[in-house]
């Protein structure tokens, strides 16, 4: 094993969300000020993964007051406390530099629908934990006694169907 490769596993983090572009993120970030030491967290869009390794950085975007704001951050980095995956957005393209010109509504990125298969190195045990319990939940909506009450709901909110209003010419 190469020294650099040595160095590089020694300072590499267990636990690294799985990161894609589109995603919206919160950094925790630790800042110096003075003699004090104190975390910050930004919260924004993915709008670029790059590099490998060790050297792997990713680009966050927010618009704040009307102003855009990028910062990189270097995933592997002791600055960076963690990393907080809110949703993951669902875009085809792997730079979304096209969102500095968007404003307001039009920067908006749809929601991912299906959840990601687990990394070999992006997976955490609290993501984990979260997909036993959903897997649980199903099991007790089709005990005979839910599906009945389901179905009881859904008649008693239907609205009667409307003749439609015909408009004079």
């Amino acid at each position: 094993m190469n020294v650099i490769d040595q160095l590089e596993k020694e300072q590499a983090k267990k636990k690294v969300p799985q990161l894609r572009s589109g995603d919206t993120v919160r950094v925790h970030a630790k800042v110096v000020e003075g003699t004090r030491e104190r975390i910050q967290v930004f919260e924004g869009t993915v709008i670029r993964v790059t590099g490998a390794g060790l050297r792997r950085n990713f680009t966050v975007r927010r618009v704040t007051h009307g102003v855009g704001v990028e910062r990189t951050f270097l995933i592997h980095s002791p600055r960076i406390d963690k990393i907080d995956v809110v949703r993951h957005g669902d875009v085809r393209q792997a730079r979304l530099y096209y969102l500095r010109s968007k404003v307001g509504k039009e920067g908006r990125i749809r929601e991912r629908r299906a959840k990601l298969g687990v990394a070999a190195g992006g997976a955490t045990q609290e993501v984990e934990e979260e997909d036993e319990e959903a897997a649980e939940e199903p099991k007790a909506a089709t005990e005979p006694g839910a599906e009945a009450e389901v179905e009881t709901e859904g008649e008693s909110g239907l609205e009667p169907e409307r003749e439609p209003t015909s408009k004079k010419k």
